[in-house]
């Protein structure tokens, strides 16, 4: 080759390769490739290394350090057949990349993929692309979920745990030196022991307990995609938490605590349709929460309780009594979280009179279409809800005006 025919040996040589490799990353910038500064210098050392006697080494040690995608390769064997050989087209021969068998593999698959192959007498190298249907199920809608999909669904959701909230307590226990309250009692017990010596203050430190957390799910028929998957989701809540309600809306309020009390997620879902007369009927919210706030409420279950509504806020009662009892309900409630599965749809906007009504007496606003918004949320009900009433603010001040214009 002529270029390569240049330069003598030792430093002379070393000279020449860098010179050449400046000039030949020129050539390829001009060709349209990307040739950056350390590429270069990779470059130089690589044709130290190999020498310049040998067209092929010189070619693969430009291929390995100066081309960054595949589709510049085309590019990279014509300049380097025009500034190394003089001629057009490719400096060497290519060697034909072998086969690849690409298998898509899933979490429960057999492990003898690529043995049909060996037996018809191929051997080809398998490349093993593994992925999750469990994480694309999380997040997929209820509602679009096959009855296989629906089963497997029930099988995630039964696992889902939760702290959920707590409140604090005016019991104490024993705690550290820094705790606030002595303990008399353990003080003068301990002192006992030195002679009535008191050597050393027990102290005792504030507790915390599980806050009620109330559920009213709307199972009304504009709510049918998704009732069952949420009254599944309230088994797994009430069975596995202490101080949990449960309740229905539709055309009527109806508790379904104690149906949901039994451990078999199947036998409880069939008590509380049993105990449902209004299922997949009509919906009257704001009667609904009328009873609830006269009979249970505001009675005492609601005060101090975190209030969750299940709902898509389609009402045919009278506006104006849902915002009333809505209004009730959140001068005894710690905190009201309202889960709508059509917030999740493209463009959605509360403008139904129903949750346009609710909305200013929500503390959260969130999904509920999918398993992963439901663990989302118990997540939600578990943090810190110091800062309550801030997203009721900001949803009257934002969303209720645009819904009213």
């Amino acid at each position: 080759m002529t270029p390569a025919s240049k330069g003598g040996a030792g430093t002379a040589e070393a000279a020449g390769a860098d010179r050449l490799a400046v000039t030949f990353a020129r050539v390829l910038r001009g060709s349209g490739l990307r040739v950056p500064g350390d590429a270069v210098v990779h470059y130089a050392e690589a044709l130290a290394a190999v020498g310049l006697e040998h067209r092929d080494r010189v070619y693969w040690a430009g291929r390995a350090t100066l081309v960054r995608r595949p589709e510049d390769v085309a590019a990279y064997d014509a300049a380097f057949a025009a500034f190394w050989v003089g001629r057009p087209g490719p400096a060497t021969e290519v060697v034909a990349s072998e086969p690849v068998t690409v298998v898509v593999d899933e979490d429960d698959g057999d492990e003898d993929t690529g043995q049909a192959a060996e037996e018809e007498g191929e051997v080809r190298p398998v490349v093993h692309l593994r992925y999750s249907p469990t994480e694309v199920l999380r997040h997929k809608d209820f509602a679009a979920c096959t009855p296989e999909e629906l089963a497997e669904l029930w099988r995630l959701l039964s696992v889902v745990r939760g702290v959920g909230p707590t409140r604090p307590s005016r019991r104490r226990r024993p705690a550290g030196p820094r705790a606030p309250a002595v303990d008399l009692r353990r003080t003068v017990r301990r002192a006992l022991r030195t002679g009535g010596e008191a050597v050393r203050f027990e102290r005792r430190g504030p507790t915390e307990r599980p806050r009620r957390l109330i559920f009213l799910c709307d199972v009304s028929g504009s709510m049918a995609p998704y009732s069952r998957a949420l009254v599944r989701f309230l088994h797994v809540v009430v069975a596995g938490r202490p101080r949990v309600e449960a309740f229905t809306m539709g055309s009527r309020l109806t508790r379904i605590s104690r149906s949901l009390a039994v451990r078999d997620p199947d036998a409880a879902l069939a008590a509380a349709a049993a105990a449902v007369p209004d299922w997949s009927g009509g919906t009257r919210l704001g009667e609904a929460l009328r009873q609830f706030n006269d009979r249970w409420g505001v009675r005492g279950m609601a005060r101090g309780a975190v209030v969750v509504i299940l709902s898509d806020g389609w009402d045919r009662g009278d506006p104006g009594q849902l915002a009333t009892e809505m209004g009730r309900l959140a001068r005894v409630a710690h905190r009201i979280v309202w889960v709508n599965p059509l917030k999740a749809s493209p463009g959605y906007a509360p403008l139904v009179r129903g949750m346009a009504a609710a909305l200013p007496y929500v503390d959260e606003f969130v999904e509920g279409h999918s398993l992963a918004s439901l663990e989302a949320l118990v997540a939600l009900l578990g943090t810190a809800d110091g800062d309550a009433g801030v997203t009721r603010r900001v949803e009257r001040e934002r969303i209720v005006p645009a819904a009213a214009a």
